[in-house]
């Protein structure tokens, strides 16, 4: 329900009081009351209390998601950063490229899946059965093709 604004010297209080509030109450069986000064205080004490409560812990789940996402160590991030720029020229846009493709991966793929990945790619350049081991089976192409998506995405983006 919208109510009219109210000029002054139109009618008073008690009248918009009567005409506006009177009815809800009765209709809702409350009855107004007035609360003192210093209750008044305390709810608004309280109020701002919880809402710095909640601003509080609103930042420590953006915080700790933040932290999820970034989850991959800078030794990991620069070592990808650094083979891409071997393999893409090493120059700056090479370096914003290849910053870029890292963090699209992260996004992308857990780091415990990416670590799983490149040491599949490691092992796989491996002679022999234990490298054959992990050129055939299951898992390792699993996180191979994880990997690879997480690439074609990023290189999507980035380059």
């Amino acid at each position: 329900m919208k109510h009219a604004a109210v000029r002054p010297g139109i009618c008073d209080q008690t009248m918009v009081s009567a005409v506006l509030v009177q009815p809800l109450f009765s209709y809702m069986r409350i009855r107004p009351y007035r609360i003192s000064e210093k209750n008044a205080t305390m709810l608004v004490r309280s109020i701002r209390v919880l809402v710095c409560a909640q601003v509080a812990l609103g930042a420590t789940v953006i915080l700790s998601r933040a932290q999820e996402i970034n989850d991959y160590p800078t030794a990991a991030r620069a070592d990808y950063v650094f083979g891409c720029m071997k393999a893409n020229g090493e120059t700056r846009q090479a370096l914003d490229q290849c910053s870029c493709s890292i963090d699209v991966v992260a996004t992308l793929l857990p780091y415990e899946r990416y670590v799983t990945a490149e040491a599949v790619l490691s092992m796989a350049q491996v002679p022999g059965t234990l490298g054959t081991q992990f050129r055939s089976s299951e898992q390792a192409t699993s996180a191979l093709n994880d990997l690879r998506r997480a690439q074609a995405e990023a290189e999507v983006r980035c380059f």
